[in-house]
């Protein structure tokens, strides 16, 4: 009898190690040391006034270092030894590119998650630059900003700390559709200076203009000039996120269509993720607000046939909370 009240004891001692261990590490984990973040700038092509770089600022965070028995990101054993790389020291990186509200909740959201990840995260800002101040006063044309997210790239690929083989980028509305950009060939060929992003995410990327000649009538462009060309791949994968009440694709048919007509001749490496019930940014959380756009409702108001449409911007904190976990997931597996 006694013999089993001390055996008792020594297991439940045992469980109760390993729980407060845990339990240590948990807060040893959320206690470790902040992103090291430094406001940087470099220039960048400026396809409005050529004679006249611009110059891009942006957030660059670089993920703290952590102890390997922790339960959380572990600097010199992942990610490079996991991908075989010789210098466990350089991290991957990824690009975070705003709306057409400019720098908002959204980058912060993603970038937290993806330090955490041991990821490195820069956030730039292309309005700033410009003397943007939203939605209102965008460039005309996606292909004006195009370089910039080459630009980063390049300022990325010139840390010691970053490895230039292993950066994606992400982007939001019209990050979105730079994200979906610097995965053409051509712009990667025109921008990127030999070289290109290992992977993309591109969250509500208007798809139903990517390619459409027709909507492009009234600026006097094709989709190549315009910076929509979708077409001929650079081969990394591409994570489209959209949701199926989304004010400028109206439904994630158009993302799916995309999807389906590069695929086969790009080695399947575009793939579509919907949120039922989700709006236009619905990882935005902020307030709800709503704007009028002519590019919403798949471009009713450009090819003539209703006034300049308004779009929707709903939070969705659920659905926001998924989709960067699967952000997080699709870098990790792909940087």
């Amino acid at each position: 009898m006694a013999y089993q009240i001390w055996l008792r004891a020594l297991v439940f001692a045992f469980w109760a190690s390993l729980a407060a261990g845990a339990h240590a590490d948990d807060w040893e984990c959320r206690d470790r040391p902040a992103p090291q973040v430094t406001f940087i700038q470099f220039q960048s092509p400026n396809l409005a006034a050529p004679q006249s770089p611009l110059t891009i600022k942006g957030k660059l965070s670089i993920p703290a270092r952590a102890n390997a028995r922790r339960n959380c990101f572990d600097f010199d054993n992942y990610p490079s030894k996991k991908r075989g790389h010789g210098d466990n020291h350089k991290l991957p990186a990824v690009l975070i590119l705003h709306g057409s509200s400019g720098v908002d909740a959204r980058g912060d959201f993603y970038e937290a998650a993806l330090n955490v990840a041991g990821i490195a995260t820069l956030q730039i800002d292309m309005w700033e630059a410009r003397g943007v101040t939203g939605g209102t006063n965008r460039p005309q044309l996606p292909i004006l900003t195009v370089p910039d997210t080459f630009s980063a790239l390049a300022f990325l690929s010139a840390q010691a700390n970053i490895d230039p083989d292993r950066i994606g980028v992400l982007g939001f509305s019209w990050g979105g559709v730079m994200s979906l950009a610097s995965a053409e060939r051509a712009y990667a060929g025109q921008f990127g200076g030999g070289r290109k992003f290992a992977a993309h995410v591109a969250h509500y990327p208007v798809c139903y203009a990517a390619n459409n000649a027709a909507i492009l009538r009234a600026f006097g462009v094709s989709p190549a000039q315009a910076g929509t060309l979708f077409q001929n791949l650079t081969g990394a994968p591409v994570l489209i996120q959209i949701g199926s009440k989304d004010s400028y694709d109206n439904s994630a048919a158009p993302c799916r269509a995309l999807a389906a007509s590069v695929n086969p001749s790009n080695g399947d490496v575009v793939d579509v993720v919907e949120y039922p019930g989700a709006f236009h940014g619905w990882d935005r959380l902020m307030v709800p607000v709503t704007a009028a756009d002519p590019f919403a409702n798949q471009g009713s108001y450009l090819l003539g046939t209703s006034a300049i449409p308004s779009i929707s911007i709903v939070p969705d904190v659920a659905q926001a909370h998924a989709s960067r976990e699967r952000v997080v997931r699709f870098f990790r597996g792909n940087l």
